[in-house]
């Protein structure tokens, strides 16, 4: 099991690049950020953006993963987003994850994507997309949403074939959209859930998902050993940060459902993603693999 945080996006650079450095010390493996203008219950307070944000902390750091979880692709081109990605990559020393959603209904605002079909079709152009310019093929693309015209985009990235690729789904379609292209398949539980149920109780939804990637896998022919697993907790998924223990059954539960990665928030002081920091150091304390000093 590899272990993740999410850090969201809304403090000024020097508090910022404080939690960014930190995330490494305590021995997680990925840190990552959002992607919106700005979101739900914070959309009043600030809100930072993400690739000046990866950018930075690409250069704070030397060791740990970095990403958007998810990026959104109503709020960019794809052409755009793998010159980025790809910049990135170079800055951190070929450290950067490509995740991608769905976009959330706030870059519709910019996009006038009309409800769930046109933002599936979007996805699913998108991610296609995004693949092949990684790769540095030469591409001629025509879709609904996306073109482009015989671009290859130069330097390649430092990862190979490209950047690592994280898709978020949990409908058959973009479950489907994993299998073809991902090296990771992301869920946070109930899809667009912010109700956090304990997390022995998320089990038989994250089992029907699971199940349901495996068989998105076979129709596209893929063994679904090569696709990795991420558990996006505190949105659907709660209890996990409540206490060391219970990180550790959470991660033994999880692990034994078949996820390879499980991925936190970093506590805030009240909602989202309340909880205590001195908890969180303690449980970070007790991740596999911890560098030495990182109390």
């Amino acid at each position: 099991m590899r272990y993740g945080v999410v850090i969201l996006p809304e403090h000024h650079w020097p508090e910022a690049r404080a939690r960014w450095r930190r995330a490494e010390e305590l021995g997680f493996d990925h840190a990552w950020t959002y992607d919106h203008l700005s979101w739900r219950w914070l959309r009043d307070e600030p809100w930072f953006g993400v690739v000046p944000t990866l950018a930075a902390a690409a250069v704070a750091t030397s060791r740990i993963r970095l990403g958007a979880l998810v990026a959104n692709p109503g709020l960019r081109h794809p052409a755009t987003f793998a010159k980025e990605l790809m910049t990135l990559d170079d800055i951190s020393a070929g450290r950067v994850v490509c995740a991608v959603g769905a976009g959330g209904y706030d870059s519709d605002v910019l996009t006038g994507t009309p409800g769930a079909g046109g933002r599936a079709t979007r996805f699913a152009e998108f991610v296609e997309l995004t693949d092949r310019l990684l790769r540095g093929e030469r591409v001629g693309y025509a879709g609904e949403h996306y073109h482009c015209r015989d671009l290859v985009l130069t330097p390649a990235c430092v990862q190979r074939p490209r950047i690592p690729l994280a898709v978020a789904a949990a409908g058959p379609a973009g479950m489907r959209l994993a299998a073809r292209f991902a090296d990771t398949w992301v869920t946070s539980g109930v899809a667009n859930g912010f109700d956090p149920e304990p997390f022995p109780r998320t089990v038989p939804v994250l089992r029907r998902q699971l199940d349901a990637m495996e068989r998105a896998c076979a129709e596209v022919g893929r063994d679904p050993a090569t696709i990795d697993r991420l558990l996006l907790t505190g949105a659907s998924v709660g209890g996990v940060l409540d206490s060391v223990a219970a990180f550790q059954d959470a991660a033994a539960t999880f692990a034994g459902l078949g996820f390879t990665d499980l991925v936190v928030h970093w506590p805030r002081s009240q909602f989202p993603y309340r909880a205590r920091m001195d908890v969180f150091e303690q449980i970070a304390g007790s991740l596999p693999g911890r560098p030495e000093g990182a109390a």
